[in-house]
């Protein structure tokens, strides 16, 4: 038995077009970019492996609300301070 967030099926549709997006920016397989900031935006490239958890989803619905999922940089846009993201990343990656 499982269950589905709305919002990721769109977001693994987005990770699609921001990795051939994002091609040109030298974003490895297996990863995609997301822009983290709350005035200035910083590039990451992260796992596509993050989408399976709650945490990084959460944030993923706060940027669906806030910005939608097609962004004309190419990445999904993250709308918080950079140490938030890098905190919760480094926790994801343990």
């Amino acid at each position: 038995m499982g269950f589905r967030l709305p919002g990721i099926a769109n977001a693994k549709k987005s990770v699609t077009r921001s990795l051939s997006a994002s091609k040109s920016l030298d974003t490895p397989k297996g990863y995609f970019a997301v822009y983290v900031g709350e005035s200035q935006k910083k590039r990451f490239v992260i796992p596509i492996s993050y989408l399976n958890h709650p945490s990084f989803q959460d944030l993923l619905s706060q940027a669906e609300e806030q910005f939608g999922y097609d962004h004309p940089m190419g990445g999904i846009t993250i709308l918080c301070s950079e140490h938030t993201f890098l905190d919760l990343t480094s926790r994801l990656s343990e």
